[in-house]
């Protein structure tokens, strides 16, 4: 049965895109979950909604929408988070606003089944030109992330420390919040604007589960993330499940096995 998804190109495809998608989130996710930013990944979910739902009422291009208005709030966001104690509650109301704002306007404008799927997830509907820009953004990410790992590092855990060195963490923290936007983008058409957030937290959740230091919580995250994407995409295609919700479960049981195993170390 594995052979066979292989002799199907939409599913070499949505394979391919998603493994390139779920390692750079989940590289990105360990330095949001350590910096109390994780749920920014859902915030800016259902910011990318509602700007696509914009753009259907306008009959514009999809992504010539998203992806700046999901790069502008990924700043915005970040910042209100790092200076505000309410940043919690900022985010929760940017992304109802957002996601009411969206709604209302697939609404207005009629259904649209591309708008259901970027809510829903469909990456076995991935396209060729969806494929090349999700792949070319993805290893856009995944390098930035390894050329200045020391950088995001040490403005991950002591921001005033790094800068008193002469790392410019308003830069760093800046490139993360790019880099962030880019792969909510890309990946809401993997698990749809409600689950891509499970990309960036779940990875990095088990991970500290497992590792001790940074390094090895970063590595432990890439490799849970390739693992859960792989079995959830084929146990989705073995048992016609959906695909996102799918990935999402595995996460899910990685998860509690990752809490059993650090429970028993404890022991």
């Amino acid at each position: 049965m594995i052979g066979e998804i292989f002799s199907y190109s939409f599913l070499v495809r949505a394979l391919f895109v998603g493994l390139f998608v779920s390692l750079s989130a989940s590289l990105l996710g360990v330095s949001l979950v350590l910096r109390r930013f994780s749920m920014i990944g859902d915030g800016l979910s259902h910011v990318g909604f509602g700007a696509l739902g914009i753009s259907a009422l306008l009959a514009a291009e999809p992504m010539v929408v998203t992806i700046p208005v999901v790069i502008i709030s990924a700043f915005v966001l970040l910042r209100v988070s790092g200076k505000s104690r309410n940043g919690d509650s900022a985010i929760a109301l940017i992304s109802s606003s957002a996601l009411a704002v969206g709604v209302i306007a697939v609404s207005v404008a009629g259904v649209n089944t591309d708008l259901n799927s970027f809510l829903f997830g469909s990456i076995l509907s991935v396209s060729r030109s969806d494929g090349i820009v999700a792949a070319v953004l993805s290893v856009i990410t995944i390098l930035s992330y390894l050329m200045f790992y020391h950088q995001i590092y040490a403005t991950t855990f002591d921001p005033a420390f790094a800068k008193a060195t002469g790392i410019n963490t308003g830069r760093y923290t800046a490139l993360l919040a790019l880099l962030t936007a880019l792969v909510i983008v890309v990946g809401m058409r993997i698990l749809g604007s409600l689950l891509i957030s499970s990309l960036i937290i779940f990875p990095a959740a088990v991970a500290m589960k497992l590792g001790r230091t940074y390094l090895s919580v970063s590595i432990i995250s890439a490799l849970e993330a390739v693992l859960a994407f792989v079995l959830g995409f084929f146990l989705s295609y073995a048992f016609s499940l959906p695909t996102g919700a799918s990935i999402v479960v595995v996460h899910m049981v990685l998860y509690v096995s990752a809490s059993a195993v650090k429970f028993v170390r404890k022991r």
